[in-house]
């Protein structure tokens, strides 16, 4: 029962203080370096992204707001359902000084709904959301950020619009050009 109370809390400060972080308008950021941000993974390890994805391509599912975990678990499955062959890792962006104060309750939470095989592939970022979230932009925060990084951490595809067959096509055209 304490860990369901953990993943409402959560859920609940994050949908509050969504309204506490900038919005900044969606833009496409294909070319450009995934920002030096720090995270935590859910196994509580403290890495650098994007330096803890180089030297391999990988999908990146970035998740704005508590709604966007639907269209990335669509991501998951289609994904899943293609047998693509990369790593893929969600990254939960929340942005604002309010929320890192909740950073371990939310972090919490989260355990409480994933399986805990899964939580090396989440990682969250609390510090700098704002960095990763001026890059893609925020509006329609329920849509996922759809990112592939290159070996070098350099953005390859990125699509914000929700899943969709024709962008998954167009991911998996793009990583095969990688590998």
């Amino acid at each position: 029962m304490k860990s369901l109370a953990n993943l409402l809390m959560a859920i609940i400060i994050s949908i509050s203080l969504g309204a506490c972080s900038s919005n900044y308008p969606n833009q496409d950021p294909i070319g450009q370096a995934f920002p030096t941000v720090p995270g935590t993974t859910l196994t509580k390890e403290q890495v650098m992204l994007p330096e803890h994805f180089q030297g391999r391509p990988v999908i990146v599912l970035l998740g704005y707001v508590q709604d966007a975990q639907f269209d990335i678990d669509r991501w998951l499955i289609g994904l899943d359902m293609t047998q693509t062959k990369a790593d893929v890792f969600e990254v939960p962006t929340i942005a604002g000084m309010v929320p890192r104060m909740f950073e371990t309750q939310i972090n919490n939470g989260m355990r409480a709904g994933i399986p805990k095989a899964l939580w090396g592939g989440v990682i969250t970022v609390f510090e700098d959301g704002d960095k990763v979230q001026a890059l893609t932009g925020n509006m329609n925060p329920n849509n996922a950020r759809v990112l592939l990084l290159d070996s070098k951490g350099k953005i390859r595809f990125f699509y914000d619009e929700g899943f969709a067959v024709a962008p998954l096509k167009a991911l998996r055209s793009e990583l095969a050009s990688l590998q």
